[in-house]
């Protein structure tokens, strides 16, 4: 077992119960450069900006007087920061405030709330973590509407997938007389946790602008490659576009989002990008909720 599966396995493929009581050492860190070494992304010298965006849907506290609390969390914290929180330990972590009693209105008892997490995510993946809570009536934000599915470009009757292991060799690109922009996705993505195996399911968006062409056909089977592949969500973002990155000309314009579905009451959307985009503002925008299908 490598240095970041010993990390992640603190609670992963373990019975916990957790805590009654408001319980920060229940965080736990995971250094994201042993993946990156894998697909030589510098960590100073990183090929992309970006954000892990978290939606944890059960947060709930109580008021002083004990009344319930519950909201849904909306979390991001930028992708240069050299750790990334573990899912499991999280929501151990935010299920410790369920029996914690603080502020005598709920608005208070959020308010506190949040400066706490904020803190407590901060000083444990050593930098900025951002939260807000969104009330119920919070509009739903549609995003990436000008996407297309990748199915849509490909004869599905003549198309074989053999390979379920990350198979970057299936990319295949071809060059074109003028620079074109494309707005792509992909509504099968599924990869595994790599402590427990259980599998994730999530739509890939990918946009890019260059003279090259990544052919459609290459691309489905490329990430359908991803079935058995076992790596945390903000991984396979990274891995996928820094595949695509090195396929494609040098200052094309790149940008990939993976929108993963909950599991345990939280769900993890890493958006990875080298140009200014506005595809996933309302993403990134605490005081929205943005999500693309039924399956968010």
């Amino acid at each position: 077992m490598n240095k970041t599966d010993l990390i992640a396995s603190t609670f992963l493929g373990k019975k916990v119960n957790g805590s009654e009581d408001y319980n920060p050492s229940l965080l736990v860190a995971i250094p994201r450069c042993e993946n990156r070494i894998q697909y030589n992304i510098k960590e100073d010298d990183l090929p992309f900006a970006g954000w892990d965006v978290w939606h944890a849907y059960e947060f709930s506290s109580m008021t002083e007087n004990g009344i319930p609390v519950t909201r849904l969390m909306k979390i991001k914290y930028s992708c240069e920061s050299k750790f990334l929180v573990e899912s499991k330990s999280l929501k151990l972590y935010l299920n410790s405030f369920n029996m914690t009693k603080q502020g005598k209105t709920i608005a208070e008892c959020l308010a506190l709330s949040k400066k706490i997490i904020e803190r407590d995510l901060s000083e444990k993946l050593q930098t900025d973590v951002m939260i807000n809570f969104l009330e119920n009536n919070t509009e739903r934000t549609e995003i990436f509407g000008n996407f297309e599915n990748l199915i849509k470009y490909i004869d599905e009757t003549c198309l074989k997938i053999e390979k379920f292991k990350e198979a970057p060799e299936l990319l295949e690109t071809e060059e074109l007389d003028a620079v074109k922009n494309y707005y792509l996705t992909f509504d099968s993505l599924r990869s595994n946790c790599r402590v427990t195996h259980q599998p994730d399911f999530g739509d890939a968006f990918i946009y890019y602008k260059s003279k090259k062409h990544i052919k459609e056909a290459g691309l489905v089977k490329y990430l359908s490659s991803f079935r058995s592949e076992f790596h945390f969500h903000e991984e396979c973002c990274e891995m996928i576009y820094k595949r695509l990155y090195d396929i494609l000309n040098s200052g094309d314009e790149l940008f990939v989002c993976a929108l993963y579905t909950r599991r345990g009451g939280i769900d993890i959307c890493p958006v990875r990008y080298n140009c200014k985009t506005n595809y996933a503002d309302a993403l990134i925008d605490l005081t929205k909720f943005a999500r693309f299908g039924v399956k968010q």
